[in-house]
């Protein structure tokens, strides 16, 4: 059994969570998977109603009732400040302890890929992107704030901790699935005292797994080298920032960001899986939005919750869509959001 809180958010987020949802509540009941899902009254609409981001009693409820998160995405110009955005996803990230920021970066169909001859042997990389600390946690200040001598800090934050447990659970996921080489990105040359903790850290982890190749590239050398040889790469890890840098442009050699599933994890307890593309409002309420990123999170949240084998059918699926050409516009393709997901359901045999 598994409980699942679903949020749709924003946007296009309910409209790409309801085809994930048809799709997951199909496999389980094809598979008996056992699994129950609650949805949550989260996102713009609560809070321009009553002002509520997220309650403290519902994040206990996180912690206490469920197994996983699925997102759809978050974001409203309603709410300029996007103050209920931030609350759920970054509060969930924290507060949570989501540590593990977990991007795939697999090629499904050669044709979506923008680099000449390059397929999907070469594109097959995963991402491990430091998800609680770094640029990210809001520690600094403004001083002089408005005048000509204002100042504005931005603090990185870097703890052993914090660095040690990401850079194990990538080396730990090369060792799980039989992957040659984990590489670490960091800019140690210009960022002296932080990265020489990564650069350490890095090291000494990297002597627990003498059969996996370890190696390091600034993450300038990283992003070129993702575009001019991006068969490499097999897990990639790095921080904050340049993770989520990095994830984006894994995501167009994937062939788009519709196609970017996502993970914020804590091996072994509750974890949020969400479509990173975001709300995309021009385009709410019209049928017209690719929910292949959802389903191929719906597909890591099964993984995560003890069904792998039903991950790669969804990716098979996905695959398929696409080389069909049973896509939505965005893609190049015709169909709606719903017609892509009716195709997809054909091809998993739960139609």
């Amino acid at each position: 059994m598994a409980k699942v809180a679903v949020i749709a958010g924003d946007g296009i987020g309910p409209e790409v969570i309801h085809e994930g949802m048809r799709v997951l509540k199909a496999l389980d009941e094809v598979h008996q998977l056992g699994l129950s899902f609650e949805e949550m009254d989260l996102g713009a609409e609560r809070y321009l109603r009553d002002g509520t981001t997220l309650p403290p009693e519902t994040m206990d409820r996180f912690r206490d009732e469920f197994d996983a998160i699925f997102l759809g995405a978050l974001g409203d110009k309603r709410v300029p400040s996007n103050v209920h955005a931030k609350d759920i996803l970054l509060g969930c990230r924290f507060q949570l302890d989501l540590y593990v920021n977990f991007r795939p970066v697999k090629l499904l169909d050669k044709r979506r890929c923008p680099l000449k001859y390059k397929g999907p042997r070469d594109i097959d990389m995963v991402v491990f992107r430091e998800n609680t600390e770094g640029l990210y946690t809001g520690v600094g200040g403004q001083f002089k704030r408005d005048t000509p001598d204002e100042v504005a800090i931005e603090a990185e934050l870097n703890t052993r901790k914090g660095v040690e447990r990401i850079i194990r659970a990538a080396f730990e996921h090369a060792k799980q699935h039989g992957l040659p080489s984990v590489c670490m990105a960091d800019k140690s040359n210009a960022m002296r005292h932080g990265h020489d903790l990564w650069q350490r850290t890095f090291h000494a982890v990297a002597e627990e797994f003498s059969g996996i190749e370890a190696f390091h590239l600034y993450v300038d050398v990283l992003a070129m080298e993702m575009v001019r040889a991006p068969e490499r790469f097999d897990v990639i890890v790095t921080n904050n920032l340049f993770g989520d840098i990095v994830t984006d442009l894994g995501a167009q050699l994937q062939g788009g960001i519709g196609l970017a599933a996502s993970g914020n994890i804590h091996p072994g307890a509750v974890s949020l899986f969400e479509p990173v593309h975001g709300s995309a409002p021009d385009i709410a309420g019209k049928g017209i939005a690719n929910p292949l990123a959802t389903h191929l999170s719906a597909g890591m949240m099964l993984s995560h919750l003890g069904h792998p084998e039903l991950e790669k059918k969804i990716q098979g699926g996905v695959r398929k869509c696409l080389l069909n050409n049973q896509v939505t516009k965005e893609l190049g393709g015709k169909l709606s959001t719903k017609a892509v997901t009716d195709a997809l359901m054909v091809h998993l045999g739960v139609a």
